[in-house]
């Protein structure tokens, strides 16, 4: 089954990047669509106030269908620099603000043009992620204040019912931007160690380039 994640407008950005882009699912083979809320919300270590009432579960795509993109998000442009000093620039979905940043990827099962989506945050945390009611499997990378990868990891879907059960996942390190992608394509957009990455200014849009025919 194919995910429609990466499209061909992202494929051909990523090229310099990875020569190998996974082509991405509506739906990650192995996951239930049933009840499709897909949370990744952050949750600073210093703000001990409860995240906002979740919106209610989205409507489960049918089997066949596009699934469930990011809907309310801008977008905006992330360059990437690898260790060999190879670098791209991806499009992202945007979380920005405290209200997307903890609304984050949910629901979302189906990426569209973009890559992923970057969370900017407005000064450095040591905030940890979770996942909570997910339905898709997702990789994350940190990146410290100056860009430098800070460390990376795989987040599982939290099976719980209960938002204080779901495993948190830490930097390790103070961070003030992070990346997350559909599972195991972290490579794909240039994310591996030693990396780098700086949101581009003035980048901000209604949307990721459509995607063109390769």
């Amino acid at each position: 089954m194919k995910r429609l994640a990466l499209g061909a407008a992202v494929v051909v950005a990523l090229a310099a990047c990875a020569p190998s882009v996974s082509t991405g699912s509506s739906v990650p083979v192995g996951s239930s669509v049933g009840g499709d809320t897909t949370v990744t919300a952050a949750e600073s270590m210093a703000d001990t106030a409860l995240p906002a009432p979740l919106p209610a579960p989205l409507p489960a795509p049918e089997s066949g269908t596009l699934g469930v993109q990011p809907e309310g998000f801008t977008t905006a442009t992330v360059e990437i620099t690898q260790a060999d000093g190879t670098m791209c620039e991806v499009c992202l979905w945007l979380a920005d603000t405290a209200e997307e940043r903890g609304r984050g990827l949910m629901g979302v099962t189906n990426l569209g043009t973009a890559a992923g989506m970057a969370f900017v945050f407005e000064r450095p945390t040591s905030g940890s992620f979770y996942m909570f009611q997910t339905v898709t499997p997702l990789s994350i990378g940190w990146f410290a204040p100056g860009g430098a990868l800070v460390s990376m990891a795989d987040m599982a879907p939290c099976e719980s019912d209960v938002r204080s059960q779901c495993d948190r996942f830490p930097a390790g390190a103070e961070f003030d931007l992070a990346i997350e992608v559909f599972q195991g394509d972290l490579a794909a957009v240039g994310i591996e160690p030693g990396s780098s990455a700086r949101l581009i200014k003035g980048t901000e849009a209604e949307a990721c380039p459509a995607a063109s025919t390769l």
